[in-house]
């Protein structure tokens, strides 16, 4: 369906993504996401080359995960460990993966992949019928930074170094977005490449929560459970499943 998952994280992303989020955190994820499992399975949606699934599952948690892209899960499926963790590949906002889970999530913007307000609303859906009573659906996603935006400008530089030009371009009106990156050596552009995203605001994900049957359960800044104000340019948030 047209703005729903397209696999974007081909071979010229999969190639160097690891090497891209090196410097993430890990542990502080893996940490807060054990907590809220307890004894019950796991399902990543977007679980990519496995950043966090991989510790997961090494930290004692069952970890099924949903992807796209055979790309990113060849690197994942090269990973040790790995063959511990089931995987299905499809659209997250639709596929089926095998059993009821006590906890489902999604990191890194992964939520904003889906172009769509539909295909939102589709994986909140999809998430609801994979959640056990009193399961948890955990986001970690962006704040739309819009009042960083000159007027009468569409663009905003994220990140600028001698070897990497990004910027995010804002199509306003649609809560649409594109990030472009541009990597340099030598003083020229050796690779570049372009991601769409479709950016989504903490309410209307609450809204899109309801209407699955899922209620707000809380919502911090990070991972370390500081708190979400008007100043956070992120937020972790978790649902429950009524």
């Amino acid at each position: 369906m047209p703005g729903w998952c397209v696999n974007h994280f081909g071979e010229d992303v999969a190639k160097d993504y690891d090497k891209g989020v090196k410097d993430m955190p890990v542990v502080p994820v893996v940490q807060f996401l054990r907590d809220l499992a307890g004894d019950g399975p796991a399902l990543e949606l977007g679980i990519g080359t496995g950043r966090i699934a991989v510790p997961l599952s090494q930290a004692g948690v069952a970890v099924h995960g949903i992807d796209l892209s055979p790309e990113m899960l060849a690197r994942l499926h090269a990973k040790p460990g790995a063959e511990r963790i089931g995987v299905t590949v499809g659209d997250f906002a639709t596929a089926k993966a095998p059993g009821r889970f006590q906890l489902a999530y999604l990191v890194f913007n992964t939520i904003s992949n889906l172009t769509t307000q539909d295909a939102q609303v589709a994986c909140f859906a999809n998430v609801a019928e994979h959640l056990v009573p009193g399961g948890f659906f955990v986001i970690e996603v962006g704040v739309p930074q819009l009042q960083r935006i000159p007027p009468g400008e569409t663009a905003r530089p994220f990140n600028i170094s001698p070897t990497h030009l990004g910027f995010d371009e804002y199509d306003i009106a649609n809560q649409g977005m594109i990030s472009h990156h541009y990597h340099l050596a030598d003083g020229a552009v050796q690779r570049r490449f372009s991601m769409p995203f479709r950016y989504v605001w903490p309410a209307e994900l609450d809204l899109m929560a309801r209407m699955a049957g899922m209620a707000l359960h809380e919502r911090f800044e990070d991972w370390d459970r500081s708190p979400f104000t008007s100043d956070s340019h992120k937020h972790i948030s978790v649902w429950r499943k009524q």
